[in-house]
């Protein structure tokens, strides 16, 4: 009793901050550690021989003896109800000092609003500030945050991922080393592949690569506009070709596809029908059984290394589709590449010595020729697993994955660890799926019977990341510890579910795309004579393949596949207008009124749409009548202005937003449902991590459209939940401008969106079920 008696009163003499710190990380700060005044005297002893092996052995047990004290304190601080009561009581206290620091200082450690009655999300979310310029001050104080790499995602355990590399295996993997008859058992019908000048030449790979230009062409290319033309395709749809080269061929969509005519690597031919069959049950006929009609299509332009954009990336519907048809695409590349330069290899064994040849330039100046950018950790497992499939031949024949076990734990997820009576929808459920950390990345080495995980960045063939998981390694410009020299022979880039780093941080993704196929500062071991000279010349990003898939057409992805593109064979980009927007799946009837707002540029629309706001919509609702109004914000920047502006003008108002804590979260709700406030601003990041039920909404005003345009429908539906308002009471209210035409037709529809933004007036729509 008295041991027990004592760690409650050393818990009750710790402050807020200090059990903060303890419950994280199971022991006091060492900021707070006693240190006396007085120097220390200086103690001279003798060493006996053994003092080595006592010393550490004390230390050892002193080191012991701390821990357990530690942890003692610990359980104390987690199964008292003493402290408990105490951590709420702090918790309400200092809830608005908390959340406005983690608004203004972007706590890197900060995790998002946790369970709220049995309804809300246990799971950790990782969120980052956006990437928007505004003059306000505490805008900009925010973006030099933002630029400084503050993530709410970020945690000690980051850090273990980025210091283990598999130095194990280094020699077998090397591809300086390795020969053909030692890598393939199937030696002779890979040499007698390569003895084919007919095979080879047709190859799509070896005419992508071994394309040659004259410096004249390079400038024309990014100099000259590009030409382009429309095709229709069954499957994809719209599509727009455009190219830098007057002679450019149209593709056309293939019905059928042979196996045999797509030149796949050996082991590919026989695997990908097998690791495909879940997705071939009733869609195809009996002549193709390999590809579903999109994947068919996708690989069709895919194997021409031409650079594709497609947008319906729907993680519910095609999206595993999709990760199937580009890894098999990926995986075949890598195989390719290597295979040819361990065939050279031998050929160099073989040679006469002291003979110059200057046919085995077959390699960049870095070893990395794949890069695949994808949201979460679960996203990279999956990818490692459809190349484990597609690399195992039967069931006889297992591959050798070096390092799985620590994938598995590190990139895997516990089941259990999701409460069991969380509702949301689907289309949640689908993408926060698994691991949803957001800060990795990890280098992928293949030779045909074997897989190393793990592999530096200079001995790996495939690298797997996240956004924030490459920023923090490419680091900014001056310091110390920064590296990129790894992705300046970037052949194939995949940039997987693009629309969610817009709901990360858009600013990692700028950053990747300046810092990729930039001349290495150093050589890192590379033998120049086998290196192409498009390498050397400086050209790889005229020979780069860019995958882009997103959910959405939005400009700032639109942006990275326009200005970071440069494939000379091209680009293609699905363009499919949506005929039918998401108000059609409004089930409340609510009148919609469609406020257009005229700026003069793109720059200037952030701050015509505050005054816009703040002269013209605000006013309609500062009367006691016009309560329950919800005003959702897409950006979190217009959030922190509108914020601050609602706190000068004295508004009776409450806010939510992704850095909100969970006591906040939980009093702004029930303000907002008990009318006790009449504002809520809402950010539509919370939305997008948390999906919340939002009760009490009568009045609604979108300040933006929304990026997704199903949180449209989302949000207006959220008024069913209100059961003491009164139908004809209800009101929606947006704001546009000519530069929301993207959003605006994904909401209304693309006739409808024309005629809105022809006619420069206000638009009032009237919706009443699910019909319009």
């Amino acid at each position: 009793m008295g041991k027990r008696r004592g760690e409650r009163e050393l818990l009750r003499n710790l402050s807020k901050k200090q059990k903060k710190h303890l419950r994280e990380f199971g022991e006091e700060h060492p900021f707070y550690d006693k240190v006396s005044g007085r120097p220390e005297a200086t103690q001279v002893c003798e060493l006996s021989e053994n003092s080595d092996k006592s010393s550490a052995e004390s230390d050892s047990e002193t080191e012991v003896e701390q821990v357990s004290v530690y942890h003692k304190l610990l359980a104390t601080l987690k199964t008292s109800p003493e402290s408990e009561s105490e951590e709420e009581d702090d918790e309400s206290e200092s809830e608005e000092d908390g959340e406005s620091e983690a608004e203004m200082d972007s706590e890197g450690s900060q995790e998002t609003g946790e369970a709220d009655g049995g309804e809300e999300d246990k799971n950790d979310v990782p969120e980052q500030k956006e990437d928007v310029v505004s003059t306000d001050t505490a805008e900009q104080t925010l973006g030099q945050e933002q630029a400084d790499g503050a993530d709410t995602s970020c945690d000690p355990s980051h850090e273990v991922i980025e210091e283990f590399t598999d130095v194990k295996h280094e020699s077998e993997f090397s591809l300086e080393t390795n020969f053909m008859e030692e890598e393939s058992g199937d030696c002779n019908a890979d040499k007698r592949d390569s003895n084919s000048s007919q095979a080879f030449s047709e190859d799509p790979f070896k005419q992508h690569m071994d394309k040659e230009f004259e410096e004249k062409e390079i400038e024309k290319m990014s100099t000259l506009p590009k030409t382009s033309s429309q095709s229709k395709w069954p499957r994809l749809g719209q599509l727009t070709f455009s190219s830098a080269l007057e002679k450019h061929k149209t593709l056309k969509a293939d019905k059928e596809v042979d196996v045999k005519q797509l030149y796949l690597h050996k082991p590919l031919e026989s695997t990908w029908p097998k690791v495909n069959k879940q997705f071939l049950s009733s869609v195809n006929k009996p002549s193709d059984p390999t590809f579903t009609p999109l994947q068919r299509e996708l690989f069709c332009i895919m194997n021409t290394y031409r650079d594709l954009f497609y947008p319906e990336r729907n993680a519910l519907t095609n999206g595993e589709e999709i990760r199937h048809a580009y890894c098999l695409h990926a995986l075949n590349h890598i195989l390719k590449a290597n295979a040819q330069v361990l065939s050279n290899n031998a050929k160099r064994r073989d040679q006469k010595p002291g003979t110059d040849n200057d046919d085995y330039r077959d390699q960049g100046l870095t070893r990395p020729k794949v890069l695949m950018i994808v949201p979460f950790r679960e996203c990279a497992l999956r990818i490692v697993h459809i190349f484990i499939s597609l690399l195992e031949v039967n069931d006889k024949k297992k591959i050798d994955v070096s390092n799985k076990k620590r994938f598995k734990g590190e990139f895997g997820s516990d089941p259990e660890e999701k409460p069991p009576n969380l509702k949301r929808p689907e289309d949640y459920e689908a993408v926060f799926a698994g691991n949803i950390d957001d800060h990795f990345r990890i280098g992928v080495a293949i030779l045909q019977k074997s897989m190393r995980l793990y592999a530096p960045f200079y001995s790996s063939d495939i690298i797997i990341a996240s956004p924030l998981g490459m920023r923090t390694i490419i680091g900014a410009e001056g310091e110390k510890k920064r590296d990129f020299d790894f992705l300046s022979s970037i052949e194939v880039l995949i940039i997987d579910q693009a629309d969610i780093y817009l709901m990360q941080n858009w600013e990692h993704v700028l950053h990747l795309m300046k810092h990729i196929n930039l001349l290495p500062l150093d050589p890192h071991g590379v033998d120049f004579s086998r290196v192409r000279m498009l390498n050397l010349n400086n050209w790889s990003k005229y020979y780069r393949q860019t995958l882009l898939f997103s959910a959405l057409q939005d400009p700032q992805i639109n942006s990275i596949f326009n200005k970071h593109c440069f494939n000379y064979m091209g680009r293609v980009a699905v363009r499919n207008v949506p005929l039918n927007g998401s108000i059609s799946h409004v089930v409340v009837q609510l009148p919609h009124v469609f406020r257009r707002l005229e700026a003069e540029n793109l720059t200037s629309v952030i701050e015509t749409r505050f005054q816009f706001f703040i002269n013209k919509v605000l006013p309609e609702y500062r009367d006691a009548i016009m309560s329950h109004t919800l005003i959702y914000v897409p950006s979190y920047f217009d959030y922190v202005r509108l914020r601050n502006y609602f706190k000068k003008e004295d508004l009776n108002f409450t806010h939510i937003c992704e850095y909100t804590k969970k006591a906040g979260v939980c009093r702004a709700r029930r303000f907002f449902l008990k009318g006790e406030k009449q504002f809520l601003l809402f950010t539509e990041r919370f939305h997008f991590y948390k999906r919340y039920m939002i009760k009490g909404i009568r009045n609604l005003i979108f300040y933006e459209l929304p990026t997704y345009s199903h949180f449209y429908s989302e949000i207006c539906n959220m008024m069913k939940a209100t059961d003491n308002g009164v139908d004809a009471t209800w009101t929606c209210t947006v704001l546009y401008s000519k530069y929301d035409a993207q959003k605006l037709a994904a909401v209304v529809g693309i006739d409808r969106a024309a005629q809105m933004l022809q006619s420069k007036k206000d638009v009032h729509l009237f919706v009443t079920g699910e019909n319009e």
